[in-house]
């Protein structure tokens, strides 16, 4: 009997351990104040870029798909913030532009995607691995669209900016 409230007892604690490491890991996630993890793959010609090589600009890591009817609706507004501040002063970033991540799985439908909406960055990546894309499970995206905003030192400043949202907060960040 004692060894049995033993292994009862040594279970629930192991369930508890488990069950707070779990909570913990999801509430780590990438949040605003966290250093941005780098960004390496394969952009749209075959060459690997990475987001290390936009430091000292102001970048919107952009997770979206062809096939994601909310990220097209959300494209022309992403043109239109990044048209209006690709070459403005930042308080933390000179410049801005776009880390695009894509979580397509047809090459066709993403190349012709980025032509379609006008995507006029150079910095389109994509592994054609869907929600299995590493990136995408390393930043915690579990819906798309979903961006983050990072300032020149690679910090993120916000997240999830839609809409008006977007080009507000990038005003507030002009210098």
């Amino acid at each position: 009997m004692e060894k049995k409230i033993q292994h009862s007892i040594g279970a629930v604690i192991l369930m508890a351990v488990l069950f707070s490491f779990n909570v913990n890991a999801q509430k780590k996630g990438i949040n605003i104040g966290d250093k941005a993890p780098n960004i390496k793959m394969k952009s749209v010609n075959g060459e690997t870029i990475s987001l290390s090589d936009l430091k000292g600009q102001m970048v919107l890591i952009d997770f979206w798909a062809s096939w994601c009817k909310p990220c097209r609706y959300e494209n022309p507004t992403v043109v239109k913030a990044y048209n209006a501040y690709k070459s403005e002063t930042f308080k933390n970033g000179e410049g801005f532009t776009i880390f695009s991540v894509s979580l397509d799985k047809n090459e066709d439908a993403w190349k012709q995607a980025i032509k379609d909406d006008k995507l006029a960055w150079s910095y389109h990546v994509c592994d054609f691995n869907g929600w299995q894309t590493r990136t995408a499970v390393m930043y915690g995206v579990r819906g798309i669209p979903s961006n983050f905003l990072i300032n020149g030192d690679g910090i993120i400043v916000a997240k999830n900016l839609r809409g008006p949202a977007l080009q507000a907060q990038l005003s507030q960040q002009v210098k």
